[in-house]
């Protein structure tokens, strides 16, 4: 396996994890929205990942044991509204309930640390391959 297919994977899980951040900071921004474009509360969402296999010349020997990730799609959350009888609220349906996002804040936050201590790993991986190509250049010179 070459630092470039090393490079490659943790890139791949960087940009994964980046997207989990922002999907996240976009929920917990959304948390009381009432109403959005699409019509009616905004829907929670999550990214949706998967894993794939490297390409290259040695693709299908590796294919058993080595895996990037990328985001698939980005799915809503299907759960119902959490209904709040505010009968003032402009966005307040005939019998005064209006529809709040399903969102929970810990739940969110825990995402949050999640991806980002995720985003960290898979920086250190590069700085590791860094370190370790750097050793070979030294050998070898």
């Amino acid at each position: 396996m070459s630092f470039n297919n090393i490079t490659d994977i943790a890139v791949s899980g960087m940009m994964a994890q980046r997207t989990r951040i922002a999907i996240t900071a976009s929920n917990l921004a959304n948390a009381e929205t009432t109403r959005t474009a699409e019509g009616g509360a905004y829907r929670r969402r999550d990214p949706v990942f998967v894993a794939e296999s490297p390409e290259g010349p040695f693709a299908e020997h590796l294919e058993r044991e080595l895996r990037a990730v990328r985001v698939a799609s980005v799915a809503a959350d299907s759960r119902d509204f959490i209904e709040r009888i505010e009968p003032g609220h402009p966005d307040a349906d005939e019998n005064g309930v209006v529809r709040y996002p399903r969102i929970n804040t810990v739940e969110e936050m825990t995402n949050l640390m999640s991806a980002s201590r995720s985003f960290d790993a898979n920086l250190m991986m590069m700085g590791k391959v860094r370190q370790m190509s750097q050793a070979v250049l030294k050998i070898g010179g």
